[in-house]
């Protein structure tokens, strides 16, 4: 058996796989489009550098509301 300790990833890994089940939504895949909001939980750095990294990615809108939510819309480039 092994160690789940070491395994056990960082908060900021953990935003980031949450934020990914939710992009990954066929629903969200549907639409190109997913609103995100930080939990209680989550730190303030973590999820600015999580923002950060997905707004550096081409085809990628970051939309930030009133309530604290983010809405972020994608595109997928036409294949050549």
């Amino acid at each position: 058996m092994s160690s789940t300790a070491s395994a056990t990833p960082t908060s900021y890994q953990q935003l980031g796989m949450r934020i990914q089940k939710i992009i990954n939504n066929p629903l969200a895949q549907r639409s190109r489009a997913a609103l995100i909001f930080r939990l209680d939980q989550e730190t303030p750095e973590d999820w600015d550098t999580l923002l950060a990294e997905i707004a550096e990615n081409d085809n990628v809108t970051l939309a930030h509301r009133d309530d604290g939510g983010v809405q972020i819309f994608w595109t997928v480039p036409k294949e050549d």
